[in-house]
């Protein structure tokens, strides 16, 4: 793979029994990149999503980050890539501290040393560990599912719909963390439709019956739902 790109998908398909959920998804995105890919529900944009992060198999096609094959190599995978899924993977009897034990403790950051004065407190999770999940708002529960996906500090950070049904403030503050985190060269690959987290992105792709096509970042509104459709 051209050392350029943090990511590339070729070829990418999916069915369900005679059902074709994707078919030749193809992108590349840089290191430092955003790249959102929106798109009607049930087009496929979840499916892709899990597929590159290691929850599907794909029936055919090929996907590299900084060039090790993910498809194959699924435990370089694994810690390469974070995940946060629409679903709330986290359990909702612990505290968010012993939920982020389960995860950090095969991770090589330091977790308290994150809650001092690293990712972790940038997302706020340090003010909130003595509390159960179950207790936690809608954003606190997304944010700490990021800081959950950060255990083995991945290179790509995949996220589907992290904004959906939150407030102005939680989606101001993810918003806020992606920033941090590009800065560092890393590469997030977002499924959404909100118009803030769209503008943070180098690229946006539409998803459309299983087909997926780049299209103008600056498309909007009406204009973007055309695409969609």
């Amino acid at each position: 793979m051209d050392n350029e790109y943090s990511v590339k998908v070729e070829g990418v398909c999916k069915s369900y029994g005679r059902k074709k959920v994707l078919i030749n998804a193809s992108f590349i995105a840089r290191q430092g990149e955003c790249v959102a890919i929106a798109g009607l529900n049930g087009s496929g944009k979840s499916t892709l999503l899990s597929i590159l992060a290691g929850v599907q198999r794909a029936d055919n096609g090929r996907a590299e980050v900084n060039g090790i094959d993910i498809f194959r190599d699924t435990k370089a995978a694994g810690r390469m890539i974070g995940y946060v899924p629409q679903e709330n993977p986290l359990i909702q009897d612990l505290t968010v501290k012993d939920n982020l034990k389960l995860w950090y403790c095969d991770s090589p950051l330091d977790m308290e040393k994150e809650l001092r004065d690293g990712f972790l407190k940038l997302l706020g999770i340090d003010k909130m560990l003595k509390t159960p999940v179950k207790k936690l708002s809608g954003g606190m529960k997304k944010r700490v599912s990021i800081g959950i996906s950060m255990w083995a500090d991945p290179k790509v950070l995949i996220l589907d719909e992290p904004s959906a049904a939150l407030d102005l403030v939680a989606k101001k503050d993810i918003r806020e963390y992606l920033k941090t985190y590009l800065k560092r060269g890393r590469t997030v690959l977002l499924a959404t439709h909100d118009e803030d987290e769209l503008n943070i992105c180098s690229k946006i792709y539409v998803m459309s019956q299983g087909v997926l096509k780049e299209t103008s970042k600056e498309l909007r509104g009406d204009r973007l739902l055309e695409e969609m459709i």
